[in-house]
């Protein structure tokens, strides 16, 4: 079998075999193969495609080109969720902690953040002495005993996915429908959870930008999914605008705190709920939609989930107190209002932009070597349908840089549109995706 032999073959349309596939990311994880008969073959894929088979066979080799999770220690069902990303997204913050306290076993794997701001194991870090680095059985243990642990994804996990995401990157080949997915799965399915729920967002904050092309990539993820043995669902939510208020790594902590807490903003809430109640529904732990988020509100309402949240940081060894008492993080030295330039409703505010501004404060990663400091963001005080007033302030930037405050500034202000006229509210949920029987 040789390489040349396969990219002549798909690039005149034909199908890979699956002995054919699982040779090219072997030998490609290995070194066998070189990164320029890779660089070949993904741009034949991105011209031709591959159907449904290939895909799942490609996830499939890249799954297998490493460490498979074995999670059997922990007890009943694991669930894991997956977002494709977005501004303002500290979902999983919220999430996880409601399901743990409701007895869903909530096992997830997270990375670091690359872009907007940090990832999910970045925004935990602002808890002092918090820790992703966890052994395999501390991890168990900690879902065993109190519903929910996450872990820093190691180099082992679906290393020719790591390897041929690399080569995406500097080939303009990362935007291929059937690659996205299958570098996804790969990972999730490594991970090891019975239950994926993947939330796809759509929109101009979101890397995909069109509502047919994430009902698209969220149908190819879940019939990787499901021909994997998983009980899995996609829901495609709204990124038109920044989710929830709060962008930047401890803001974003702190407002997921306040959501435990009963106060999270409408439309994080609302994502949230989706979300949780579709995995508990594929647990068997709600009769249906309205059930499974009645049950989630109560625990809020409770305190149940931000008592499960102060007991999920201690576990991997962060302090609680800050949980407790969000004066303890870190502030940034300066702040800056952003106000409006004329009365009228706030017909559009560009996610993007925001992300970008959040970035030149200093809070997201260029590259996976780049540091982020945890204490900048922006604070959003009106979101799209609210009236304004000329001079009123729109958003609160907090940096430790004037000049990085002051590039920030007019990119959020950028960010926001003024109208005559109030926009139609649109719904947060746009659809769900379940398994194709």
């Amino acid at each position: 079998m040789r390489m040349y032999d396969l990219i002549q073959k798909k690039k005149e349309g034909k199908i890979l075999s699956t002995e054919e596939i699982n040779y090219m990311i072997r030998d490609y994880t290995k070194g066998i193969i070189p990164d320029y008969q890779m660089s070949a073959m993904l741009m034949a894929i991105c011209f031709q495609g591959m159907d449904d088979r290939e895909t799942y066979d490609l996830t499939m080799a890249m799954r297998d080109s490493g460490e498979i999770m074995d999670l059997s220690g922990i007890y009943g069902l694991k669930a894991d969720k997956h977002s494709t990303g977005g501004v303002g997204d500290k979902t999983t913050l919220v999430l996880a902690p409601i399901l743990g306290a409701l007895g869903l076993k909530v096992a997830k794997m997270s990375g670091r953040g690359l872009g907007f701001t940090g990832g999910t194991i970045d925004k935990l870090e602002c808890f002092p002495g918090f820790s992703t680095a966890i052994s395999m059985e501390h991890f168990i243990k900690n879902v065993n005993d109190i519903g929910l642990a996450l872990a820093g994804q190691t180099a082992n996990l679906a290393p020719g996915d790591k390897k041929l995401y690399a080569l995406r990157d500097v080939t303009a080949t990362v935007d291929q429908m059937s690659l996205i997915a299958a570098s996804i799965m790969s990972k999730k399915l490594a991970a090891g959870s019975d239950i994926i729920v993947l939330d796809v967002k759509t929109g101009s904050g979101a890397f995909m930008k069109t509502l047919e092309d994430s009902k698209k990539l969220g149908e190819i993820m879940v019939d990787i999914g499901t021909r994997a043995g998983k009980r899995v669902s996609a829901i495609v939510t709204d990124m038109d605008q920044p989710l929830g208020n709060a962008v930047g790594n401890s803001l974003e902590v702190m407002e997921a705190i306040e959501a435990l807490s009963g106060r999270g903003p409408k439309d994080l809430m609302e994502v949230v709920y989706a979300l949780g109640a579709e995995m508990l529904l594929l647990a068997g732990m709600a009769e249906n939609q309205e059930n499974a988020e009645k049950m989630m509100m109560d625990c809020v309402e409770s305190g149940k989930s931000k008592e499960k949240f102060g007991e999920f940081i201690s576990s991997q060894g962060g302090d609680s107190s800050y949980v407790w008492d969000t004066e303890k993080f870190p502030k940034a030295a300066y702040e800056k209002g952003v106000c409006a330039p004329e009365k009228g409703f706030v017909t559009a505010i560009e996610a993007e932009r925001i992300g970008n501004a959040c970035m030149a404060l200093g809070g997201g990663r260029e590259t996976k070597e780049g540091s982020i400091d945890l204490s900048v963001g922006i604070m959003l005080k009106k979101k799209k349908g609210t009236i304004v007033e000329k001079g009123e302030v729109l958003a609160v930037i907090y940096g430790n840089d004037k000049e990085k405050i002051q590039r920030a500034g007019e990119q959020v202000s950028s960010a926001y549109t003024i109208g005559k006229t109030r926009p139609v509210e649109k719904p947060m949920i746009k659809l769900k995706i379940s398994p194709r029987i």
